[in-house]
């Protein structure tokens, strides 16, 4: 079955069937067993893939480049700012012109609602290799693939009556993407767990998204809650996700959706509130966590941290995308 993937677009993990998926999962424990052992693993050799970003990465930019080279490919960066994007070149332009030229194309494009998915299936539309989505407005597919398998090898492949709680945490920096929490919604609905989604009023997702992760929830016979309330949300969980996002509303209005989050500095991932979920719970987070504010450094640092272990498995899981699909 693995052939029925090539060239296939991974643009958002509702596009993928859950057998599919299991595919994507089983492949990235295959190619981190080889990884570890040392075992050459160049499934994809003199394969090129185009690396678009629109936002400013580590883990996504350095997970697909060395994953690509280990894999027996190549992977170009392209920075948008200083490609002829920047100047207006069209998604079609750019789809059909990077395809002839390689073999995939990967996009970054989050920071602005309504703009990132759309591109990147405006791009598939025009291109004739697969268009991976490495982060957008909607989805973090990558990402989210990484956190199931970090779960799984916690807590095994049979995850019914798990709970997982997905919250909102206050960070001052800047308002961050949705998709990580909306990507969270739509994937671990699929996968036999209970979802607690924890957010302030203003922090709503796009319904889109909450749309999809009740039929996920209904199809799959989970329960999916929104409560409003951090400690209710962490109570009896099994894995906590607190992260920080902006306000779809004023993503264009930076400062006024800030002030806003100063309402909530109490929203924070503390000891406190790790003693409220279960006692074998595990903290993850995407990373960078921003401490102080969204976690405590006795939590992010403490022994029910998984989070470099599932920074370590973006390596896998993007090559497993990769393998399968270029």
């Amino acid at each position: 079955m693995y052939g029925s993937l090539k060239g296939k677009d991974y643009i958002s993990t509702q596009d993928w069937s859950v057998d599919e998926l299991e595919l994507l999962l089983e492949k990235s424990a295959e190619l981190k067993q080889m990884f570890k052992q040392g075992i050459p693993h160049r499934f994809l050799p003199d394969k090129t893939g185009f690396l678009i970003f629109f936002d400013k990465s580590t883990r996504t930019r350095n997970s697909f480049e060395a994953g690509l080279t280990q894999l027996g490919g190549h992977a170009h960066f392209v920075d948008s700012s200083t490609s002829q994007i920047a100047h207006g070149e069209s998604p079609k332009d750019t789809g059909i012109i990077l395809s002839s030229y390689g073999h995939g194309i990967m996009i970054r494009h989050d920071l602005v609602p309504g703009e990132g998915n759309a591109y990147m299936r405006e791009i598939a539309e025009h291109a004739d290799k697969p268009v991976i989505n490495m982060q957008c407005d909607v989805d973090h597919p990558c990402q989210t693939l990484a956190d199931l398998l970090t779960i799984r090898e916690i807590f095994g492949k049979n995850l019914r009556g798990k709970k997982i709680a997905v919250s909102w945490a206050y960070a001052p920096s800047y308002a961050k993407p949705m998709s990580v929490p909306q990507g969270l919604i739509m994937l671990m609905t699929r996968f036999g767990m209970d979802v607690t989604l924890a957010h302030p009023p203003e922090y709503t997702l796009m319904e889109n998204t909450m749309q999809a992760a009740r039929d996920n929830a209904e199809k799959a016979g989970i329960k999916f809650e929104v409560v409003d309330d951090m400690d209710a949300a962490f109570e009896n969980a099994d894995i906590v996700y607190p992260k920080s996002w902006g306000i779809e509303s004023l993503f264009h209005q930076p400062e006024e959706a800030l002030e806003v989050s100063k309402k909530y500095t109490d929203w924070i991932c503390d000891e406190r509130r790790m003693g409220l979920a279960n006692k074998d719970a595990i903290y993850m987070h995407c990373l960078p966590a921003d401490r102080g504010n969204e976690v405590t450094d006795a939590v992010i640092d403490g022994p029910q941290s998984v989070v470099y272990q599932e920074a370590e498995n973006r390596l896998h899981t993007c090559k497993a995308i990769m393998a399968l699909t270029m």
